[in-house]
């Protein structure tokens, strides 16, 4: 008898491989995949090298994770062929678009496409000294905000986020600091009344146990009007309901602005195939690297927001739609911004080269308005 059962659990181990093999060979990758990110020990950093041990677990593919310093070495390497894609964050707007750093005469508008952001349970939002709480524009003015100086990225955080209550900088007291982790410095020393920040970041918590305490400002959804002056500001956020951060939690959560961080894009070119099969891959590795660090809890298939900035690459696209979660509505958005990729680059390349670094803003600009686009100036 003991015979017998010794027979079938070995069949039964035997089939379980067998399932798990078949599964395996259900994903078919390169030994080798590559991706920028962000430096060693920050978030990005951090979930590309939970997702790589995961899929190498799985499917012996080899996830090599090469950290870079700024949005441009994290663009680069993808668009010379050296690296298959790119993890990055807000700036991939910025890429797509053709502005801020991406407006160099050597580069221009990307053409990146998705296949996966990351929509976690933080986001940004003004922190509030502890006795200052705000319902409406006068709650705001004349206070004093911290000016990051020399990052247009966060001083437009501030403008998008006055916008939303209908100011300006103009409306509020400019205080200048050297970066961002100087304007927590301010904050907590009392010698600013907000900042811009993420809900997550390790000042917050030290601002909430402090004597002063911390709010956040407040951005709700229903207040359409609000949204739409901050989008045009910064069209890469939108309204998240944010539960982790500093004196925040699924019982006292906040209205706040998010955006998909790390979003991970390749350029049209690359193999669509590949990319099936690593969108494919990741979803269903996603319970064997979601514990490695809080924000991977935003790489979960239902967390996918396919109406963001960038459009979404066929490959990826054709495994969201086998997952059922594609739709129609998402398709006609995903065409619109490949049309407005390719008015970006014909206008662009339209330019000649010596006359981009004076011309390109204007060109830009008129381009999108005679195909009655946004400009996002």
């Amino acid at each position: 008898m003991k015979t017998v059962h010794a027979l079938l659990a070995g069949a039964m181990l035997f089939a379980g491989s067998a399932f798990t093999d078949a599964a395996a060979q259900e994903i078919e990758l390169p030994s080798t995949v590559s991706w920028t990110s962000y430096d060693v020990g920050s978030s990005g950093y951090v979930q590309a090298v939970a997702i790589g041990a995961a899929l190498s677990d799985a499917y012996s593919t080899n996830l090599r994770v090469l950290p870079a310093t700024s949005d441009v070495a994290r663009v680069l390497p993808v668009k010379q062929g050296r690296v298959d894609f790119a993890l990055l964050g807000s700036e991939s707007f910025n890429a797509v678009e053709g502005t801020v750093a991406f407006a160099d005469p050597q580069l221009g508008p990307q053409q990146l496409q998705m296949l996966y952001g990351a929509n976690s349970d933080n986001c940004f939002t003004l922190a509030l000294q502890g006795d200052l709480t705000v319902s409406g524009p006068d709650d705001l003015r004349g206070k004093r905000l911290g000016w990051v100086v020399g990052s247009p990225a966060l001083q437009a955080n501030v403008a998008a986020f006055l916008a939303f209550y209908g100011l300006t900088w103009d409306d509020v007291e400019k205080v200048d600091v050297p970066s961002f982790a100087g304007s927590w410095e301010a904050f907590l020393n009392g010698q600013v009344d907000a900042i811009t920040t993420l809900t997550t970041v390790s000042f917050a918590t030290q601002a909430a146990a402090s004597p002063s305490g911390l709010n956040w400002l407040a951005l709700p959804a229903s207040d359409k009007e609000g949204w739409e002056k901050l989008r045009m500001i910064k069209p890469q956020f939108a309204p998240r309901v944010g539960t982790a951060g500093a004196n925040m939690s699924k019982d006292k959560s906040v209205e706040c602005a998010g955006f998909p961080f790390p979003v991970l894009l390749a350029y049209p070119d690359q193999d669509e195939d590949m990319i099936y099969n690593l969108t494919k891959a990741i979803d269903l590795q996603y319970d064997e690297f979601v514990t490695a660090e809080p924000s991977l809890v935003g790489w979960a298939a239902d967390r996918q927001n396919f109406q963001w900035n960038a459009p979404y690459h066929a490959g990826a696209v054709r495994y969201w739609k086998e997952k059922g979660l594609w739709t129609d509505a998402d398709t006609d958005y995903n065409e619109a911004l490949i049309k407005r990729q390719d008015i970006l680059q014909s206008a662009w390349e339209g330019l000649p080269e010596g006359e981009r670094s004076e011309k390109w803003s204007e060109t830009r600009t008129r381009a999108l308005e005679d195909a009655g686009l946004p400009t996002y100036n």
